[in-house]
């Protein structure tokens, strides 16, 4: 653990390709509404009025429960799934490959490789890992929600056997680095961008905690999980690719500082997680600019996704950085950067109130807004906030797992 206090203080923009599928989905949306940073607090708010039967949290209550049914159907999946092997030779490492890199038919055997923007390479379901994982995660953690509010410990104990095939079994756990994440065949065996794959790792540990009292999750395994992660961020800490990404200036930088802050605060590293928040508060002050923007998320083809996309991540740090001695939220930078001043920002785009003149090539996915908005209401005051998610949710708002967070 003394190693992981030494260190140091590409999303691909696409278009629709030739399987039919958007190559967003192969990232996953960038914090899905209806998996975002819980607020313990909300949550037993919202428990204590559903057993006091409060008619307008049932139909949100009923639509979790048909989705935690629907996920006590997916059996459990491992590292060992893929078909090909890492470089190392050996499954437990988990594996993706740049998904829009091709052969190149020119040079021998096909490598280097080289980029089609915007096409996925089919070879990618060949190492499943990137598919298999960030499902995992939200199906534990709509389980533990369903676990949570219903106190039913069917949820809690497919929830231990999903858990004990991809962290604990020794037949089937991953090994805790990303070596081979992001790779590129005859360029790279792994890229420091392959970290955002496991940001889904923040909402699967939030999950986690809604799970300490059940019988279904023994101690032993919580100390299990928990020397996984220890194990974890020490290689974010100490590898090549960690420490690769946690130089980078965009928004990959704050998702690391995002992703490492939630698994410190997990393995209770309290020092770690002091230090990760004052390193994100570096990171704002230079990658905000003084309208409360960031220049390099502005200067990609979808701005107003990636202007979310790193929002989003600093959002989970002002939520995590409550459990360190550094409030995020009330934190103003030497050049007077701060969160409030980014969500103040983006909110008019976000509610729909002003019109986004960045450039735009695909309509945005305004729900990846309402962790946002729902900040902003919380934390900040905003008196229409959540009125303007209910406005951007229309009549999908009622049953949406957003009014139970």
């Amino acid at each position: 653990m003394n190693r992981m206090k030494k260190w140091l203080g590409v999303i691909a923009i696409v278009i629709l390709v030739s399987n039919g599928l958007f190559a967003q989905k192969m990232e996953g949306n960038m914090s899905k509404a209806d998996v975002m940073k819980l607020d313990f607090k909300s949550l037993a708010d919202k428990k204590a009025r559903l057993k006091a039967h409060d008619a307008s949290l049932i139909p949100a209550f009923n639509k979790l429960i048909k989705d935690a049914n629907e996920a006590l159907k997916v059996g459990p999946v491992s590292v060992m799934d893929k078909k090909a092997f890492p470089p190392s030779g050996n499954k437990h490492d988990y594996m993706s490959i740049g998904p829009y890199w091709w052969p190149d038919s020119s040079k021998p055997g096909g490598v280097p490789y080289m980029q089609r923007d915007g096409q996925i390479n089919p070879e990618v379901h060949d190492f499943p890992d990137k598919e298999n994982m960030p499902s995992l995660c939200e199906n534990i953690y709509k389980l533990s929600l369903a676990y949570y509010f219903s106190n039913d410990e069917i949820y809690a104990k497919h929830i231990e056997k999903l858990l004990k095939v991809w962290f604990l079994d020794t037949a089937t756990r991953m090994n805790p680095n990303l070596n081979y994440a992001q790779a590129v065949k005859g360029k790279f065996e792994g890229r420091p961008e392959g970290l955002i794959d496991t940001r889904h790792f923040i909402y699967m540990l939030d999950g986690l905690e809604l799970l300490k009292s059940s019988k279904n999750w023994p101690a032993a395994e919580q100390r299990g999980l928990k020397q996984w992660y220890a194990q974890f961020l020490q290689w974010m800490f100490t590898s090549k690719n960690g420490m690769g990404e946690m130089k980078a200036k965009n928004n990959h930088g704050v998702w690391f500082d995002a992703q490492s802050l939630a698994v410190a605060v997990f393995v209770d590293s309290t020092a770690i997680a002091n230090k990760i928040v004052q390193k994100a508060i570096e990171r704002l002050d230079v990658q905000m600019n003084d309208d409360g923007l960031f220049p390099l998320e502005l200067a990609r083809t979808t701005s107003l996704h990636y202007s979310a996309f790193i929002l989003n991540a600093f959002n989970i740090i002002s939520i995590l950085s409550e459990k360190t001695n550094t409030d995020f939220n009330k934190a103003i930078t030497p050049s007077g950067k701060s969160f409030k001043k980014g969500l103040d920002a983006l909110a008019p785009y976000l509610a729909k109130e002003k019109e986004w003149t960045g450039k735009e090539i695909r309509p945005f996915n305004f729900q990846d807004a309402y962790p946002l908005l729902l900040r902003n209401a919380r934390k900040y005051d905003c008196k229409d906030c959540v009125e303007s998610i209910k406005k951007v949710a229309g009549e999908k708002y009622t049953d949406h797992l957003i009014n139970l967070l």
